[in-house]
């Protein structure tokens, strides 16, 4: 019998999030080639409402810890629960999305496994004689490098969400079978104690599919609602360059780059971004890049697909006014 790949699916208010069946996706995928299962674990109550969803995305089994206490995120209790249940189930892979949690839980995964991690990784390849080969971004992601785990097993890696595509196999829905939590409630020593959201919900950037993103060029804070006016009719996330957010201008959890959300959407919109390394850092990896900047030296041009040299104020509008058309 082939290796086992274990997947954990990341849940939020009680709904699967995508970048869990990207995840399950690529496991698919590598457990076809090693000739193993695809196992889910997810935590938290009404987790096994999932099962025939992750079933047509590739899970064979589906394991469920339902206690209510684990409905939201409790680090040591969800790194103690995938990585005994990485052992329950002979996993030679384990694969988590590298979400804000994700890249919390996965090192801890490792630790507590004593193996090998590979963190943020944009491309994944197993072998038959069980080698993991990965890509991922270094050098703020002015090059990849492609890494191994040879031996350590099992091997424990981070998906970079939006990367890897969601597939549906047709199958039916998943085993399911439960499990205990690793860790008792009682032996928990941090735990989150509520969920709070802004009045206005918006989408977070690091899982959008579009995203447009303002910098220095917009001038001021409330010329954001030009990006607005553009995210809008295409259904975007709204952006931003570190500089924009250390002056106040919106908030941190809009921050693309080094030192905010790293992304890969479909479409990456940059307007009034001149492109510091640090903000390419974040978004270099998206499909399609789009520059808007009155600067033709604006060293944005060098990654992006497409380029407007030109006024914001004006490209901007006029752009909106266009996605507005096509939608009607």
């Amino acid at each position: 019998m082939g290796a086992n790949v274990l997947v954990f699916a990341e849940r939020r208010e009680g709904s699967l999030k995508r970048p869990a069946l990207e995840a399950l996706s690529a496991a698919r995928s590598a457990a076809d080639i090693l000739g193993g299962s695809v196992v889910v674990l997810a935590l938290g109550s009404g987790a096994a409402a999932h099962a025939e969803e992750l079933g047509k995305h590739g899970a064979d089994r589906l394991l469920t810890a339902e206690a209510p206490w684990l409905d939201m995120y409790v680090p040591e209790a969800y790194a103690a629960t995938l990585a005994a249940a990485a052992g329950d189930v002979d996993a030679g892979l384990v694969l988590v999305p590298a979400t804000s949690m994700g890249k919390d839980m996965a090192p801890r995964v490792a630790a507590a496994l004593k193996t090998g991690m590979l963190s943020d990784v944009t491309d994944l390849e197993a072998s038959a004689d069980g080698t993991l080969r990965c890509t991922r971004p270094v050098f703020s992601g002015k090059a990849n490098a492609i890494v191994a785990i040879p031996a350590a097993r099992p091997a424990v890696a981070s998906l970079r969400p939006n990367v890897f595509p969601v597939k549906e196999t047709g199958g039916g829905a998943a085993e399911t079978g439960s499990v205990e939590p690793a860790l008792a409630e009682d032996k928990v020593r941090v735990r989150a104690v509520r969920l709070e959201k802004p009045a206005e919900a918006e989408l977070d950037v690091a899982e959008a599919s579009v995203i447009v993103s303002g910098g220095r060029g917009i001038k001021g804070a409330e010329n954001f609602k030009l990006i607005r006016e553009l995210a809008e009719p295409l259904g975007a996330a709204v952006g931003a360059s570190r500089a924009v957010v250390d002056a106040g201008w919106i908030a941190h959890s809009h921050q693309v780059g080094q030192t905010g959300k790293v992304v890969s959407p479909n479409l990456y919109i940059a307007c009034g971004i001149s492109g510091a390394i640090q903000h390419l850092a974040g978004m270099s990896s998206s499909k399609v890049i789009v520059a808007i900047n009155k600067d033709p030296e604006a060293p944005i041009f060098k990654i992006a697909d497409y380029g407007i040299v030109g006024d914001l104020f004006e490209v901007v509008p006029k752009l909106a006014e266009a996605v507005r058309n096509l939608n009607s």
